[in-house]
């Protein structure tokens, strides 16, 4: 289950964002920050994730939806591996999709990939460790480090969102590249992530 709660955890970057002279319109504007909160395994989480990669949001709901259905209430590796290809593609999951969620369930069954003590890891060692994947980057990482497991600190560069957001709450006439975007995130540490929730939710948000 999936629901939101008040990021308590990121409070330091609410207040370090309200002073900025860029963030602070937006953030007072926006509210406090909530975050989704999930009592799901580390592989449906990533599951998901797999099946939210480069999709908007009603169509990835659809796909996602349609694979719970397929493989059962229990979503583990052993039940996604007993399915056939055909089976999961029926979920409308693309081939480099499903092979990215194969790959990892074989992973994490044979003990390659160790998913049970991830909340015990470095960021660091988290997206080094799930890039081992094939189709888990940097940005699927990222979202399980800011959205599983809260952690305050992660600049999710490769998200367009975010380059767009940032923008936005900059006024810049052009939307930075992930490289150029990566060293702007500077100023915000340790709370990077509190600014690229801000980012996001400047997408939806008028100021006047």
């Amino acid at each position: 289950m999936i629901e939101e709660e008040l990021a308590r955890v990121w409070v330091g970057g609410h207040r370090k964002l309200r002073r900025d002279p860029a963030f602070g319109p937006w953030v007072r504007r926006i509210g406090s920050i909530h975050l989704p909160v999930s009592d799901v395994t580390p592989f449906f989480y990533l599951v998901r994730a797999i099946c939210y990669q480069q999709l908007a949001g009603k169509a990835a709901r659809t796909i996602h939806g349609r694979f719970i259905e397929a493989v059962g209430r229990d979503v583990s590796p052993e039940n996604v591996l007993r399915l056939s290809e055909s089976t999961l593609r029926g979920a409308g999951l693309s081939g480099n999709k499903l092979g990215a969620i194969r790959d990892l369930a074989k992973k994490i069954q044979s003990g390659e990939l160790e998913v049970h003590d991830l909340e015990m890891r470095s960021d660091e060692e988290i997206v080094s460790r799930l890039t081992v994947v094939k189709g888990i980057g940097e940005w699927t990482a990222h979202m399980y480090l800011m959205f599983r497991l809260h952690r305050p600190d992660v600049w999710p560069v490769g998200d367009l969102a975010v380059r767009v957001g940032y923008a936005r709450v900059q006024g810049m006439a052009e939307d930075p590249s992930k490289k150029e975007l990566r060293p702007l995130g500077d100023p915000y540490r340790p709370w990077r992530s509190a600014a690229a929730w801000y980012c996001y939710r400047a997408l939806e948000t008028e100021l006047t």
